[in-house]
C-alpha cells in the first residue's frame, strides 16, 4: 500500500441528461484508492451543495479529504460535457471555480512530504494561487508524476514545460504530445521520436503516451513497451485515461515489470470506456479477463 496524494481540480461534469462527480485528479485517487492505496487529495470546494457532495463522495471512498478546503466566495467546479457519436468528450470549464484558488496549507505539506508519489496536472495552473501552490509543492515532493490533460485555452506552453521539467513520469495521450513537441520546435510524425525528444528536452526517464483504441506506449529507461488496446465498444470516454493513469501508477509504484503496469492500464482504461461515468466500479477478475481471455 503506497501513499498518494493528487493535486487539482475537483468538479462536477454537467452532460446534457445527467451530471456526475469528475475532475482528472478526483477521478485518478478515487481509482487509486479502489486499488488499496492511501490517497490524499489537495483541492478546494465551494461552500455549497455541490461542494459539500463532492466531500461526501471522497469521504464514502476512503480519500483523506483534509486537505480538500472550503471556499467562502468561489463556487465548486462544473465543466459542460458533451460527446460525439463515438463517445469522445468535449469540455467547457467554468471559471472561476474555487479549486482556482487552492492555497499553501501545513497539511498539504506535510501530506506531500510523506507521500511515495504526487500527481498533478495542467488545468490546475490556470489561475496564479493554484499555481504557484503547485510549484511550492513540487519543490517537497519525492516522485513527481505529471498528467499532462491538455484543455484548451487553460494552458500556455510555458506553463507545460515548467511542470514537464519538474516531472520524474510525463503521462501524454498522441494529440497532446504532438502538439506540446511541436510547440517546442520538434516535428516528427513518430510517437517514438517524439517520446525521445521530450525525455531528452526534460531529461525525464518515464513516458507514457496513450492512444485511445490502441492501446499506449510506455518508455521506461530507454526501452519502448506496447499495448495495443483491447477491443469494446466505447460507452463514453470521460475518465478513461484517468483510471488508465492510476493503474499504470500503482502497478509502477509496487514493482510490477513494465509491460504487466502497461498491459493492466490499457485493461482497466478500456474497461472504464465501455461503462457510463468516469469512476466504474471494476472487479480484478474483470481486467484479468480482459488481459488473459482475448481472442
Amino acid at each position: 500500500m503506497k501513499n498518494i496524494v493528487c493535486f487539482g481540480e475537483v468538479l462536477w461534469d454537467v452532460f446534457p441528461t445527467h451530471k456526475k462527480i469528475g475532475g482528472a485528479p478526483l477521478n485518478v485517487a478515487a481509482r487509486l484508492q479502489s486499488l488499496e492505496n492511501r490517497v490524499s487529495l489537495i483541492s478546494k470546494v465551494g461552500n455549497d451543495g455541490a461542494g459539500s457532495e463532492i466531500i461526501e463522495f471522497l469521504n464514502k471512498q476512503g480519500i483523506n479529504t483534509q486537505s480538500v478546503k472550503v471556499d467562502s466566495t468561489l463556487k465548486t467546479g462544473d465543466v459542460k460535457v458533451t460527446l460525439n457519436d463515438k463517445g469522445s468528450a468535449s469540455y467547457i470549464i467554468e471559471s472561476p471555480r474555487a479549486w482556482d484558488h487552492i492555497l499553501l496549507t501545513p497539511d498539504a505539506v506535510d501530506i506531500t512530504q510523506t507521500s511515495d508519489a504526487f500527481i498533478y496536472g495542467s488545468l490546475a495552473a490556470r489561475n496564479h494561487t493554484s499555481k504557484n501552490t503547485l510549484h511550492e509543492l513540487l519543490k517537497l515532493a519525492k516522485y513527481k508524476i505529471f498528467d499532462v490533460n491538455l484543455r484548451a485555452p487553460h494552458y500556455t506552453i510555458h506553463v507545460l514545460y515548467e511542470l514537464m521539467d519538474a516531472a520524474d513520469f510525463i503521462k501524454f495521450n498522441d494529440d497532446e504530445i504532438l502538439e506540446i513537441a511541436k510547440a517546442l520546435d520538434f516535428e516528427s510524425e513518430s510517437l517514438e521520436e517524439n517520446i525521445k525528444f521530450i525525455a531528452k528536452y526534460t531529461n525525464t526517464t518515464s513516458i507514457c503516451v496513450t492512444r485511445g483504441g490502441n492501446g499506449a506506449i510506455l518508455y521506461c529507461n530507454n526501452l519502448f513497451y506496447y499495448n495495443n488496446g483491447y477491443p469494446i465498444t466505447v460507452v463514453d470516454t470521460v475518465g478513461a485515461g484517468d483510471s488508465f493513469l492510476a493503474s499504470l501508477i500503482n502497478k509502477i509504484l509496487k514493482g510490477a515489470s513494465p509491460q504487466n503496469a502497461l498491459d493492466f492500464s490499457c485493461a482497466m482504461g478500456a474497461i472504464v470506456a465501455s461503462n457510463q461515468g468516469a469512476n466504474p466500479k471494476i472487479e480484478k477478475a474483470t481486467i484479468d479477463k480482459m488481459m488473459y481471455v482475448q481472442p
